[in-house]
Order: C-alpha cells, then structure tokens, then sequence
C-alpha cells in the first residue's frame, strides 16, 4: 500500500527520524477565504474516530471531565486519523469550549503545502470539535509521509500552545514553549504501554501509549521500519501529555507471529524505555 511505501522510503532516512526544532514551524495570522461547514451532529462520527482500545472515549470523557470545573484548564487533544477516509487526512482538535473558528491553524497547515478541503465544527455538550480533512497541495491526496504528519501535530499543538497559553500545563512541549510547566512528569507520572493484538490473518494492531514528545511519531515509524515491518495505517491521538497511537502492521504481507511482535515490542520498549513501562502482547 501507499502508506507503507512511503514509510520505507529512502527519503525518510535522511530526516533520520527526527524533526527539526518545533519552534521553527510557522505560526501565522488568520486567512479571510476559509469557510467552515456546520454540522448538528457528531455522535457518529465520534465512534468511528475513537474506535480503539486506547480511545476510550478521549473526547467524551477527557474534556467533559475537564470542564466540570469552569475554572480547570480542560483537555487539550489532538486526532489524526488515518482510517476512516480514503481520500484525506482527518485532523480532529478540542479544547474544550475555548477554541474559536481556528483559522490561524488552517492557514499554518496551508503554509505547510497542504489544502484543507473541508472544515466541520460541532458541540458535544461542553465540548467544541473541530474536524479538518486535509490534502497535499500538488497530488491532492491523503498525508502519507510520517514527517509530515508530525509536523501537523506540532503545528496544531503550537498554535495551541500560542493562541491558548493556559494549556501548556497539560502538553509536553509547554514545559519548554509554555507559560507554566505541567506537573506531570516524563519519566515519573507517564507510564508506557505497548499492546500487539491480533486484527486479522494479514495484519495486526500495535498499540502504543507513551509520553508525549516532539518527534515521537517519526521515531516510532523508524524503530518499525528497522525491523522490515510495514505500517498500513495509523491513528495519531495526543492527548494532554500523553501521546494513544495505533498502527496497523504486517510482515512479509501477514500478521505478525509471536517471535515477530515479540522482536517489536522489545525494539519499541528500548526506545520509549522509561522507569514504568508494562507490556502487553498477543
């Protein structure tokens, strides 16, 4: 597939799996062409979105619970979702009900080389979601390249981090970009957990909850690369510190047997290792 070759493409080795400083990434004024489609419902599309064993409910419960105090700084979370349509990247942003129409963030993905085809804007009781379904400028088709797509994120978590400075107490990177620092710590308070599930005879699910930190997408999609294991898929969630991806995986054009995931788990545990991390496989 598409997505697998570009992840093991010759291109991505040069970047050597890292991306470059998060503060060099624009962070620019509001266009005034953009026009944001409504919508009055969003519980169908929020089941697919969070569709995994590490989203329950990110949306749902993490803001919602956030907001329960007026005064509480509610969950930041950032979705890119490479699953649920053949033809864009969706990008899914809340903030709880503090984020407005988010222009500033559609005209720094558009200075990244990327159209972002169609907006959508919906409330779910305190919670405001934004939805973006993004393209590449000179193909028109989905985001693939995993350096890209970490350049989103940090994007998005960057105007964030700018247009809302109170959430740099609940984002990895507001403890060197922010106002206040989270309490929260790294090493300490963020525990890891890798899963590998079964998702059918010619692929598996890698699950992956960590500590968030700039440049962790690419990272993972190397340490994956390194093992000749081919990624088909992948559901990016940040929320707050704490960076719930999943991938879906194959080698060789099957799922990964138990020595396989095995070598996987111990490759990604290596590089994420931290004091507390629990593994779950098989």
């Amino acid at each position: 597939m598409a997505f697998t070759n570009v992840f093991l493409a010759p291109s991505f080795a040069l970047h050597g799996g890292r991306v470059s400083d998060p503060r060099s990434i624009p962070l620019l004024s509001p266009p005034s062409d953009v026009v944001f489609r409504s919508s009055t419902s969003f519980s169908r599309d929020r089941n697919i979105i969070l569709a995994s064993a590490y989203h329950v409910n990110a949306v749902g419960s993490a803001s919602l619970k956030s907001n329960d105090n007026p005064d509480s700084v509610p969950m930041p979370i950032v979705l890119i979702d490479q699953d649920s349509d053949p033809e864009a990247t969706i990008v899914q942003l809340s903030f709880g009900d503090r984020l407005g129409a988010l222009l500033d963030t559609m005209k720094a993905l558009k200075d990244l080389g990327l159209d972002v085809s169609k907006g959508t804007v919906s409330t779910e009781g305190l919670v405001k979601q934004t939805k973006f379904f993004i393209t590449q400028s000179d193909t028109g088709r989905k985001v693939e390249d995993p350096d890209m797509l970490e350049r989103i994120r940090l994007t998005i978590i960057n105007n964030l981090l700018k247009y809302h400075p109170e959430s740099s107490e609940l984002l990895a990177m507001g403890e060197v970009f922010g106002i206040k620092s989270p309490k929260k710590k790294r090493n300490e308070d963020i525990k890891t957990h890798i899963q590998v599930k079964e998702d059918g005879p010619k692929r598996s699910l890698l699950c992956i909850e960590t500590a968030d930190k700039p440049g962790l997408l690419v990272e993972i999609i190397k340490v994956i690369s390194d093992v000749n294991i081919d990624v088909e898929s992948a559901e990016i969630d940040t929320e707050g510190l704490v960076a719930k991806d999943k991938f879906h995986v194959s080698y060789g054009g099957a799922a990964l047997n138990r020595s396989m995931s095995q070598v996987l788990v111990n490759c990604l545990r290596y590089y994420l290792r931290t004091p507390d991390t629990d593994i779950d496989s098989y």
